[in-house]
């Protein structure tokens, strides 16, 4: 699919393609391509010049390679954008940026919800963009934001698995729960703290490389600055989930250990009990149930009060709590 975005009075507003004589009779800022099948990639390299990378090329670049200028002077990115699923895990999206005869041209497998809303905001704030750099650095300035609301889900979802784990009941349903919890959000808060970085290195290749206006690199500067901001809760996420973590592990061990003291409390009790039961065993002639008529019920009454001692003085002493 192949979006074209005209500038009007500093808005963003998208033109209908449905052929090549249509892409022909506009003068585009931005063309936006989602998994572009091979007519529209036609399209673009016999009108604009443009060879748009394959899918493979996106994906398989090197990090080092990620930003550099081709033979006919177009400038190539490759950036990272987080895209976050209600059916799966979250993922990161790499998006192939292309700056081209002051255009900017876009290329992506997946209809991201960062470009949706830089769409969004164009139609609604005029003046907000005035030329193809802007744009960009509006996708950026936009990724950041989304990446902070991002975060804030992780801090939402973070309190309900702490409400979960320091109830006053904590069954092992609730701490498979609560680790699957904690998992997933570790994860997420992971690949947020990835894209903020490839997000900080396009960024920075923009001001080194001197393309921007005075009024785009401070508005780069701004971008680098909410980034920088966004790192530390990150790292107090990063905190955050390994303590729930040792927290649920941890309650999951004394669940073990409480049946194991079960299991310790009865074998200790029931030692007597053996003990008198494996003397009056051997069958010696001198034994009370040989020449004593209540021998066995004296041996039976013996070994239930040596087991109830024992469960007596534990319970005394509180170990059975």
């Amino acid at each position: 699919m192949i979006n074209v975005f005209v500038l009007q009075n500093g808005r963003l507003n998208q033109v209908p393609i449905a052929s090549r004589e249509d892409l022909e009779n506009v003068a585009p800022v931005w063309v936006d391509l989602t998994d572009p099948t091979d007519d529209e990639r036609a399209w673009v390299k016999a009108i604009y010049g443009v060879i748009l990378p394959g899918e493979d090329e996106v994906s398989d670049i090197e990090a080092s390679a990620r930003y550099y200028e081709a033979e006919n002077g177009d400038l190539h990115l490759r950036t990272d954008f987080l895209l976050e699923e209600d059916d799966g895990p979250s993922r990161v999206v790499t998006v192939a940026f292309i700056l081209a005869r002051k255009m900017l041209f876009s290329v992506h497998t997946d209809d991201l919800p960062v470009f949706r809303l830089v769409r969004l905001r164009a139609r609604s704030r005029p003046g907000s963009i005035e030329d193809y750099m802007d744009v960009l650095l509006d996708l950026y300035a936009t990724d950041a934001e989304y990446s902070a609301d991002a975060l804030e889900g992780i801090y939402e979802s973070l309190e309900q698995v702490s409400q979960r784990v320091l109830q006053k009941e904590f069954t092992d349903q609730d701490a498979a729960a609560a680790l699957n919890a904690i998992a997933q959000e570790e994860d997420l808060n992971g690949r947020i703290r990835r894209n903020m970085m490839d997000t900080r290195r396009a960024v920075s290749f923009l001001m080194r490389g001197r393309l921007l206006n005075s009024d785009q690199f401070e508005e780069a500067r701004q971008i680098l600055r909410d980034i920088e901001s966004l790192d530390g809760h990150t790292s107090f996420l990063f905190d955050k989930i390994n303590f729930l973590m040792d927290a649920t592990v941890g309650f999951i061990n004394i669940n073990q250990n409480k049946i194991i003291k079960i299991f310790s409390v009865a074998s200790v009790a029931f030692l007597p009990p053996t003990l008198i039961a494996s003397v009056y065993g051997m069958n010696f002639k001198n034994l009370p149930e040989l020449e004593w008529t209540y021998g066995y019920p004296w041996a039976w009454a013996l070994m239930i009060a040596s087991a109830i001692a024992p469960f007596w003085y534990f319970r005394k002493r509180g170990w059975l709590k």
